[in-house]
C-alpha cells in the first residue's frame, strides 16, 4: 500500500512562481535577492495556511543557492534552515539556546536561516532576551518570524522587523489551484463543486487542499456540486435559488416547506437567514452588468443570477435586506427562532401586495390567496389585483374585521321610566350591559329628583343577543345603580381594564351619552375606601406599576370636591396621571358626585425615612418608647455615636 501524502504537504510551493494568491509578498523578496537588499529581521504576519512558513522556507533555499551556483536543484539547505515553534518553546531559556547557535557560521552555503512560528507565544521576558541579537545579529543570520496575531508582538521587536502583511487569498485563486491538482490527480470537478471548496475555506489555501481531500474520499473521481454540498454540510446555490423563486412568486407554502426541509438537514436557521441576505446582495450586484464582474461564481452560477435579478425590483431587495437584517439581530435573543424564521419568510413573500400601497414590511398576505388560486399562483400584478379587490370587499383576514352581534335594527328600544308628578319631563339616558342567557332581568333605576336638571340625550343602546334581550316595555337598570363587588370573579364595569378598554377604542364626542350630573357630599374616610378599592383592583389587574403609586400617595379630600394626591417622586405623579380620566370616573361613579376634580403634587416628605445611622436609630426607638432615655440615665449609660 503506497504511502499517502495530503495534498497540503504534497503540492507545498518551492518557488516564489508557484506561491498562490501572494503576488506582492513574492515579488518583493524576490526582488530584495536580486537586489541584495534583504533585511536581517523579517516578520510575516497574516491568517492562517495563506504562506507564510511557505515563503520563509522558500526564502531560505534561494538566499543559499544564489551563493552556491553548482548546488542539486533539489537541494534544500536543511542544514541552514532552523525551525523553532515558540507555541512550545517559549521560555527564556529557549531563546537562550537559539541565541548561542547563531554566533556559529553555516558550514555549507552563505546564510543561517532562523524560522521562529507563531512568535506571539514568546512570553515577555523572552522577547526582551531576543531584543539585542534581533537588532545586531550576526552577518551569516537571517531571521524570519510568522505570526497570525501581529497585535500581540511588543512594539521594541515590530520596530526591529521588516514587515510583511500575508492577505486572505481569493475564492477565485483556490479554486483555480484546485483545479490544477484535480487535473494533475486525473480528478473530474465540476467549478461549482471546486467553487463550494473555495467557499469553505474561507480564503486559506492549506484549509481548502484538506476539505478537498475529504471530498475526494467521498466523491471518488467525479467530483459534483450536489455531493460536495452534502459532504461539507453546507446550503449550495441551488436552495438559496429555489428559495428565492418561491418568495418572489408569493408562495409562502412553498417557502415553509423548504425550510422545514433545511432545518430537517440539521442546518442553523440563522446560517439560512445570512445565506440568504448573501443572495439578494448578489441579485443587487447582478442587476447592474458594471457590478456583475464582483460575484465570484461561476460563468453558469452568473447567468442564473442574471435571470432572478430581472424579476427583482431593487426597492423590493433593499426592503428585503432589511427585514433579514432585523431577523438576524433578533436572532439570538428570540425563545422561538423558528417562528420568528417563519414569521420573516411570510413577510419576505408580501412585499409589494399590501393594497393599502404602504411600503410596511410587516403585511403578510391572507390565506385566501392561496384557496383561490391554488399552487399555481400567478403572476404578482395579479396577485396584487386579486389583494386589492378583496380589501376593497373587507374580505381581507389579513387585518381583523370586527362586526356587531346584532344589527340596530333588530335590538330592541327599551322606554325610560315615568317621572314622578312635578318634574321636569327628560330624555333618561339608558345603558345596557350584555347578560348571560339564563340571567334576570335587572332591576329598575330609582327615578331622578325633580330638583336635578338632566340635558336631554338619545339612548345609546350596545349590541346584546335577542335571547338575552328582557322586555321591551321593562326598565333596564343603570350600571352606576349596580352595587361595588370586591372580588375578582365579579367585577364592576368601571374596572381598570374596561376603562382602558374604552381608552383604546375611543367614542366620538358626539355619540357618546351624557352622565347624570350628581354632587351628593361624601368624607374623607369614604375618599379613602374608594381608593382602597381602586387601589387593589390595579393589584389584581397586575397593573403594579398604578398599584405602588396609589398605595404610595397621600390623600386629602380638599374644596370643592378636589381630592388633593401628594406622592412621593415625579415618577409616580406621571403614573397617575397617565390614569387619572380612567380613575377620575370610578371615583365620581362610586361616590356619586361628578364635580370630583384631583390635584397632584410631588412632595419628598411623603416618603417615611428610615433610620440608617446608629444615632438615628436610637433616636427611632426613644421616640416609640419614651422609657429608654429614662433607663439610661438611671442607668448612667454613655452612649458615643
Amino acid at each position: 500500500m503506497e504511502h499517502f501524502v495530503a495534498s497540503a504537504r504534497k503540492y507545498r510551493p518551492r518557488t516564489f512562481e508557484e506561491v498562490v494568491g501572494q503576488p506582492h509578498v513574492a515579488a518583493t523578496l524576490r526582488n530584495a535577492i536580486e537586489h541584495n537588499q534583504l533585511a536581517q529581521a523579517l516578520l510575516f504576519c497574516g491568517p492562517r495556511g495563506v504562506g507564510k512558513t511557505t515563503c520563509a522556507r522558500i526564502l531560505a533555499r534561494e538566499i543559499n543557492r544564489r551563493t552556491m551556483p553548482d548546488a542539486a536543484p533539489d537541494e534544500d539547505f536543511a542544514f541552514n534552515i532552523h525551525e523553532l515553534d515558540a507555541a512550545s518553546n517559549n521560555s527564556v531559556e529557549d531563546i537562550r539556546a537559539l541565541i548561542d547557535q547563531v554566533r556559529f557560521a553555516p558550514q555549507v552555503g552563505r546564510y543561517k536561516v532562523y524560522i521562529i512560528d507563531e512568535v506571539h507565544m514568546l512570553s515577555q521576558a523572552a522577547f526582551n532576551a531576543f531584543l539585542k541579537t534581533l537588532e545586531e545579529p550576526p552577518a551569516h543570520a537571517i531571521f524570519i518570524l510568522a505570526t497570525t496575531e501581529k497585535h500581540k508582538i511588543i512594539p521594541t521587536i515590530l520596530s526591529r522587523c521588516q514587515i510583511y502583511d500575508f492577505k486572505l487569498i481569493s475564492v477565485a485563486d483556490i479554486r483555480e489551484h484546485l483545479a490544477r491538482i484535480a487535473a494533475d490527480q486525473g480528478i473530474q470537478a465540476e467549478p461549482e463543486a471546486l467553487h463550494i471548496i473555495a467557499q469553505k475555506a474561507e480564503g486559506a489555501l492549506r484549509d481548502a487542499l484538506s476539505i478537498f481531500d475529504r471530498v475526494v474520499c467521498f466523491c471518488g473521481d467525479h467530483l459534483t456540486a450536489e455531493k460536495v454540498a452534502e459532504t461539507l454540510n453546507v446550503l449550495d446555490y441551488q436552495t438559496y435559488f429555489q428559495l428565492t423563486d418561491a418568495l418572489l412568486s408569493a408562495d409562502i407554502p412553498s417557502a415553509m416547506l423548504q425550510t422545514d426541509a433545511i432545518a430537517q438537514n440539521g442546518f442553523d436557521l440563522q446560517y439560512m437567514l445570512s445565506g440568504l441576505a448573501s443572495h439578494l446582495r448578489d441579485l443587487l450586484l447582478s442587476k447592474n452588468p458594471s457590478t456583475l464582474a464582483l460575484l465570484t461564481v461561476p460563468d453558469p452560477i452568473k447567468d442564473r443570477y442574471r435571470e432572478q435579478a430581472a424579476r427583482l425590483d431593487a426597492d423590493t431587495a433593499v426592503q428585503a435586506l432589511s427585514l433579514l437584517a432585523k431577523a438576524q439581530s433578533e436572532y439570538r435573543l428570540s425563545k422561538n427562532p423558528r417562528l420568528l424564521t417563519e414569521i420573516t419568510l411570510m413577510q419576505l413573500a408580501s412585499i409589494g401586495l399590501d393594497p393599502s400601497k404602504k411600503k410596511s414590511t410587516d403585511y403578510i398576505v391572507p390565506p385566501q390567496l392561496y384557496r383561490h388560486f391554488g399552487t399555481q399562483l400567478p403572476a404578482r400584478e395579479e396577485l396584487l389585483a386579486y389583494l386589492t379587490e378583496l380589501s376593497s370587499s373587507g374580505q381581507n383576514t389579513a387585518q381583523p374585521t370586527v362586526r356587531p352581534a346584532v344589527s340596530p335594527s333588530s335590538a330592541p328600544v327599551a322606554q325610560a321610566p315615568p317621572a314622578p308628578a312635578g318634574s321636569t319631563p327628560v330624555a333618561q339616558p339608558a345603558v345596557h350591559s350584555v347578560a348571560s342567557p339564563s340571567s334576570a332581568p335587572a332591576a329598575q333605576a330609582p327615578p331622578a329628583p325633580a330638583e336635578s336638571t338632566l340635558a336631554a340625550q338619545p339612548a345609546v343602546h350596545p349590541a346584546v343577543s335577542p335571547s338575552s334581550t328582557p322586555d321591551a316595555q321593562a326598565p333596564l337598570a343603570s350600571t352606576e345603580a349596580a352595587p361595588a363587588r370586591n372580588s375578582r370573579k365579579a367585577r364592576s364595569a368601571l374596572s381598570i381594564s374596561n376603562l382602558m378598554a374604552r381608552k383604546q377604542h375611543p367614542v366620538h364626542p358626539e355619540d357618546a351619552p351624557r352622565t347624570q350630573e350628581q354632587h351628593e357630599a361624601f368624607t374623607q374616610e369614604d375618599l379613602s375606601k374608594v381608593w382602597d378599592r381602586l387601589c387593589e383592583e390595579a393589584g389584581n389587574e397586575k397593573r403594579f406599576g398604578l398599584h405602588t403609586a396609589m398605595n404610595s400617595a397621600e390623600l386629602r379630600l380638599g374644596e370643592n370636591f378636589t381630592v388633593e394626591i401628594a406622592v412621593s417622586s415625579s415618577a409616580a405623579a406621571h403614573e397617575l396621571e397617565e390614569n387619572m380620566l380612567e380613575m377620575l370616573a370610578y371615583l365620581r361613579s362610586r361616590l356619586h358626585n361628578t364635580a370630583i376634580t384631583h390635584r397632584i403634587t410631588v412632595n419628598e416628605s411623603v416618603r417615611e425615612r428610615k433610620p440608617y445611622t446608629p444615632k438615628e436609630k436610637y433616636e427611632y426607638l426613644k421616640e416609640k418608647n419614651p422609657l429608654l432615655e429614662k433607663m439610661r440615665e438611671e442607668l448612667d449609660l454613655n452612649i458615643d455615636f
